[in-house]
């Protein structure tokens, strides 16, 4: 059993707080930027994908930060706390304190792609597919900064890895952010990386990324009967929280699409 005694700043001068929640954004940004450009060069190199340009990723990175905050945020203050935010409009900006959701996010990353890809007149899908390589990345540090800050807790278990989060209750419960990191982050990676460099997934444009879509969705589905729901919203429809619901929705968008482009 562990206590759950983390500070949630990461770094404080006093006139400045700095989160670990913020480092796992902008670390999961980095490593991933500088993965996705390895990919390319391979790609490049290996396979004949000419057309795809180290410059060009560079350039869409700061579509995707945009996406992926405004996404976020967007998504999460609609979907999970909208009552809350209509009487606290200032802290839609706060996003320093948490409060992003992966949907949110998944479509702010989508538009903002579609509309960087547009604009330059070159090929979605493999985009798409290369950002879902790394995307398990920013899922892991950004699990792992949930689980630091002690929110999206799991319910109550009596297993010998179960942690008692003080400024919740005294009860053990299950470490579900850290299974969160594991499954969607860990394991996608691992996955994908394994079959689009390995099996060639990716390079039939779509697939990879509908892998990722469709398992991130399974995962989130299954751990998400370990954790506690929103205490705001609680359960949606019977035992389904709100991610759940959503992602069904995504589990039923990914076979769609597959077998399109199959």
């Amino acid at each position: 059993m562990l206590i759950h005694n983390f500070d949630p700043v990461a770094i404080d001068l006093n006139f400045l707080q700095i989160r670990w929640y913020s480092l796992a954004y902008i670390f999961g940004i980095l490593i991933g930027w500088l993965y996705a450009r390895r990919i390319i060069s391979k790609l490049r190199t290996y396979n004949n994908f000419s057309y795809l340009k180290i410059d060009d990723f560079d350039d869409l990175i700061p579509y995707l930060i945009i996406g992926i905050i405004i996404g976020g945020r967007i998504g999460y203050v609609f979907l999970y706390n909208l009552e809350y935010y209509i009487n606290n409009l200032l802290e839609i900006f706060y996003i320093w304190e948490g409060g992003m959701s992966f949907h949110g996010a998944f479509v702010g990353i989508v538009f903002s792609t579609i509309l960087f890809c547009n604009k330059k007149r070159i090929q979605k899908l493999v985009y798409f597919d290369i950002i879902s390589c790394v995307a398990p990345i920013g899922l892991f540090l950004g699990r792992i900064s949930n689980f630091i800050n002690g929110e999206l807790y799991g319910k109550k278990t009596e297993l010998p890895w179960a942690v008692v989060f003080p400024k919740i209750d005294n009860l053990t419960r299950h470490p579900s952010q850290i299974y969160e990191a594991l499954m969607e982050g860990l394991i996608i990676f691992i996955i994908l990386n394994f079959l689009a460099f390995k099996k060639k997934a990716i390079f039939n444009p779509g697939i990879t990324s509908m892998l990722f879509v469709f398992l991130y969705s399974l995962f989130r589905i299954l751990i998400e009967f370990y954790r506690e729901p929103d205490y705001q919203l609680g359960y949606i429809i019977y035992s389904f929280s709100m991610g759940q619901v959503l992602s069904v929705f995504m589990i039923f968008f990914s076979i769609l699409v597959f077998l399109k482009i199959k």
